[in-house]
């Protein structure tokens, strides 16, 4: 009877593997290095204009950092100290660092820009507390467009 000699799968698996990573490394030089970058996020901008739109209040609406910093929600505040009306520079690091949950860098259907905007704006329904902008022109829901889109 005429018996089949066992091999090792190893080989093909490791050839298949540098056949992968070749066709990847070949797309990825063919591609320009900008395009599909995502915009870096500036902690200053952030700071010094995305923290005072949450600290804001709007006719008919709660404050943002009112819920979202006591919420449970994906984009989380952190609280205010007793007595301050703005966050110390520890405190804005945190919500810098907590607003990378909902940000989506260079996205406008990015969360941060998209909840809080009303529908006849191009907002959708899905934000807790109310579409605090009713258009794309209100001067605070264009400041969390710019940081989105990586203004400096």
């Amino acid at each position: 009877m005429y018996s089949m000699k066992r091999t090792s799968s190893s080989p093909v698996i490791v050839a298949a593997g540098l056949l992968l990573a070749a066709i990847a490394s070949g797309q990825a030089q063919s591609q320009p290095a900008s395009s599909g970058a995502a915009p870096a996020l500036s902690y200053e901008f952030f700071r010094d204009k995305v923290e005072p739109v949450f600290l804001t209040k709007r006719p008919g609406h709660a404050r943002c950092v009112l819920c979202h910093s006591v919420n449970n929600a994906p984009f989380h505040l952190v609280p205010l100290s007793p007595g301050a009306s703005a966050w110390n520079e520890e405190q804005s690091k945190q919500n810098f660092e907590l607003v990378h949950r909902v940000d989506a860098p260079g996205v406008m259907d990015s969360p941060l820009v998209k909840h809080p905007l009303a529908l006849e704006g191009g907002g959708d329904p899905h934000h807790g507390g109310g579409q605090q902008f009713a258009s794309q022109s209100d001067p605070d829901w264009l400041i969390l467009k710019a940081f989105v889109s990586g203004a400096k």
